[in-house]
Parts: C-alpha cells; sequence; structure tokens
C-alpha cells in the first residue's frame, strides 16, 4: 500500500472543467494548480471521514492515461 497519496492538477483529467469549482483540494489549501498536494494515509483516512459525514465533497482527481 502507497504511504501517501499526490493530487496534480497536472496529471489530472478533470484539470480546467467545472470539476475543478469544488474540488477537495480547494478545501485543503489555496495554491496554483501546477502544484501537487501531497497527503498522508492518516490523512488520506481524515478526508475520507469527512466526506462520508458529508463535510467534504468526494476526490474527484482521476489520473490521466495514455
Amino acid at each position: 500500500m502507497d504511504t501517501q497519496l499526490v493530487i496534480d492538477c497536472g496529471e489530472c483529467a478533470l484539470a480546467e472543467t467545472a470539476a475543478c469549482d469544488d474540488c477537495v483540494v480547494s478545501f485543503v489549501c489555496d495554491r496554483g494548480t501546477e502544484d501537487a498536494v501531497v497527503i498522508d494515509v492518516g490523512e488520506l483516512r481524515a478526508m475520507r471521514a469527512l466526506q462520508r459525514g458529508g463535510l467534504l465533497p468526494d476526490l474527484r482527481h482521476r489520473r490521466r492515461t495514455g
């Protein structure tokens, strides 16, 4: 199992679409679209718990293929 999740808008298939408007990354920090967000396993578990509780939207990041 990976010990961290890397969210990089440059690698997201949904980048620059309406999905960005309420992407969970916007709730984590204010940063440029060229900057990746690195989340460790504990933080990912906490985010998922907040998502299940309706306090955060679901993670929409999808790694581009090809």
